[in-house]
């Protein structure tokens, strides 16, 4: 692939891990970077990743440099043995040995033998085992503990708070497919948390409890050794007919996406909110097209006394609303110093001395945004039913919002009083454990796993999202975000240059599709200009609109319309919004969330109306002069032709079909 290309498609020049295909007898897997991914048996995914990790103080992955790496594959089955040298922030290195023998007619065995050169410091250090959620969320489970008793239960179907499974020795569950799949450890305590909390399509097993003091230090000079082994049973020969299936599965030619126009579904799509960050407000000052011609539902102010946000900060505010014209939301990091209402009455003062126009304040004490990880103490906080009802007071006029400015894990961990709040918030973010492009993908899986699991806790209580981004604004777990200056797809990163790419467009399309059935009432983004935003503004160079701009300015046209229902061949790797208005207008967008080029066939059931879609895609930047003359040289096609779209491409469609029921 070109630089210009790669660009184009990711942001980045950086080049993709290679993958490698590997089987033995039933089984198969990708090999990337030392790891297994897409572990398959008779073709059925039955584990989503092995890899030995190494995390800093900060949860940041240090990047193992391998060497020596060695690869047999035979009739037989297949073994890999590389060292691996990892070094943490500080420049303290340690050393391993890993290796992973598949038996064709056996299990599949990784064992790992580790020696710090160095005192080392470090969050986590072992195997991480990664369980695919579709089949496996409410599956039945039988835990083995370090004491060889036995514990009988099931892999959580709402997202679970905590960790569902301790102290494991091995566990075992069973697929609707037949399978049984068991993993055993050995050689530390494991125990399993709920991915989906962070948006991650999996649950982790991993060593080393998180009740126990962390960062630690490793001694240099001793060694440690863990091991995984991986073993399936076959109930009632539900697949003895099935021959051996490669890693990825087959891939049809053409994908048929039905948009149906007669079905009833009663969900209106959710209105289009702009982050806007205090160090992000003269940039939309200064380029006031961006959000004419966006035009979103809702401004949502960032506002943190405790980064010295004062007064000036609230009347940059108040002019970047009156100049849009937007209803604007003020998120208030609480700072818990004060009591809430001296706090809140003093915030109050402010934004009325600012000339601040809001329709609602989301309040959330600010250390809400730090992470308590079971066993952690958690820090002084004033009590929740304090500080709402504080907020009530101080603003009887607004819309009170409550929840976190943080992941949907801390609102699962600590559950606004819903009686007195107006609308329940919560971010999410695609890179807190993976930032591969296989991994932010897959967090689009995860996305409805967490609004089912959202809405269990509030019931009918409006909802709303974001902001989201695939950047990290703010790191909980951790004292900082994670930099990147070589625009690299690094965990935690603030800076994710996917935003500004192909693929940022294609997942966040991906998103707004993951939303179906949530009846989320806004989705907010990360920003407008910057690291998380649409567009950049860099001085001297113009304005240069993303791809995902399209993508959001679509979101917004459509706000407010009928969520239309969409089937697509599962596994397809298409996603697919489609919304009509009450004039019977209508509007679809489909992304190719994937990196191969795929041909789409849309069909409009119950409607016969022409449509004409229009693609924006790695040609269409490419002819543009400009990225914001996108839509004026996007391939158009009619009706009659399958879509073909190029890897993380978008289709926006056009018809009047039947207006929608009163």
């Amino acid at each position: 692939m070109s630089a210009e290309l790669a660009v184009l498609r990711y942001g980045t020049t950086q080049t993709n891990e290679a993958e490698r295909c590997l089987r033995a007898g039933p089984w198969s897997a990708l090999l990337v970077d030392g790891a297994l991914r897409e572990i398959r048996y008779r073709g059925v995914e039955v584990i989503r990743s092995v890899a030995f990790l190494v995390r800093d103080k900060d949860w940041g992955t240090c990047r193992p440099l391998l060497d020596g790496v060695q690869l047999n594959e035979d009739e037989h089955g297949f073994r890999i043995a590389y060292r691996a040298q990892c070094a943490n922030p500080d420049g303290d290195t340690l050393d391993y040995d890993l290796s992973i023998v598949c038996a064709a007619d056996g299990a599949l065995r990784f064992d790992a033998s580790v020696t710090p050169r160095d005192a080392f410091l470090t969050a986590r250090c072992g195997f991480c085992v990664l369980h695919p959620i579709d089949g496996v969320a409410g599956a039945p489970a039988r835990v083995e503990h370090g004491d060889g008793t036995q514990e009988h239960a099931a892999f959580p179907e709402l997202i679970d708070p905590w960790q569902p499974f301790m102290d494991i020795r091995a566990i075992e569950h069973d697929l609707a497919s037949g399978l049984t799949v068991r993993c055993a450890f050995a050689g530390d305590v494991f125990e399993m948390e709920d991915q989906r909390n962070w948006s991650d399509a999996s649950f982790k097993t991993y060593s080393r409890p998180l009740a126990l003091p962390w960062p630690y230090t490793l001694e240099a000079g001793a060694t440690l050794g863990q091991s995984v082994t991986l073993s399936v049973a076959e109930r009632g020969g539900a697949l003895q007919g099935l021959a051996y299936a490669p890693s990825l599965p087959t891939r049809n030619d053409l994908a048929t996406i039905t948009v149906d126009l007669a079905r009833e579904a009663p969900e209106a799509m959710p209105a289009l909110g702009i982050a806007i960050a205090a160090n992000e407000i003269d940039a939309a000052l200064a380029h006031p097209e961006l959000l004419a011609e966006l035009a979103p539902q809702q401004l949502t102010l960032s506002f943190d006394p405790l980064a010295g946000h004062g007064l000036a900060e609230l009347r940059k505010f108040a002019a970047l609303q009156r100049q849009a014209n937007v209803a604007a939301v003020l998120e208030y990091a609480l700072p818990g110093i004060d009591e809430p209402r001296r706090e809140l009455d003093a915030l109050a003062a402010l934004i009325e001395a600012a000339k601040l126009r809001l329709t609602g304040i989301v309040v959330s004490p600010s250390v809400h945004r730090q992470s308590n990880p079971p066993g952690s103490v958690s820090p002084p906080c004033p009590a929740l039913d304090d500080v709402y009802r504080a907020a009530r007071a101080a603003f009887p006029a607004l819309r009170i919002g409550g929840g976190m400015l943080s992941y949907f894990t801390e609102l699962n961990r600590k559950r606004p009083p819903l009686e007195l709040v107006d609308w329940v918030t919560h971010a999410t973010c695609p890179i807190v454990h993976a930032a591969d492009d296989r991994s932010v993908m897959q967090t689009l899986e995860a996305i409805p796993h967490i609004t089912r699991s959202c809405r269990a806790l509030i019931g009918a209580q409006p909802y709303a999202i974001g902001p989201v981004s695939i950047g990290m604004r703010q790191n909980p777990y951790g004292s900082r975000v994670m930099p990147n200056p070589q625009r690299e797809r690094i965990a935690m990163a603030g800076c994710d240059s996917r935003q500004s790419a192909l693929f940022g467009a294609a997942w966040l399309a991906g998103y707004a599709a993951a939303l179906k059935g949530a009846r989320v009432e806004t989705l907010t983004l990360g920003a407008l200009t910057g690291e998380r935003g649409l567009a950049d503004v860099t001085a001297g160079a113009g304005v240069t609109r993303y791809p995902l701009y399209e993508v959001a300015s679509s979101l917004a046209a459509i706000a407010g319309w009928e969520r239309l229902t969409v089937t697509a061949a599962e596994g397809s790797g298409i996603a697919c919004v489609a919304a009509r208005d009450v004039k019977g207008r209508l509007r679809v967008m489909i992304a190719n969330l994937t990196e191969r080029t795929q041909c789409v066939r849309l069909q409009l059931q119950g409607c016969d109306a022409p449509f004409t879609a229009v693609i924006v895609d790695e040609e269409t930047l490419r002819a543009a002069a400009r990225v914001e003359d996108v839509m004026a040289v996007s391939t158009r096609v009619e009706h009659a032709q399958a879509l073909t779209l190029r890897p993380y491409a978008c289709a926006f469609a056009d018809a009047t079909g039947a207006p929608a029921s009163a």
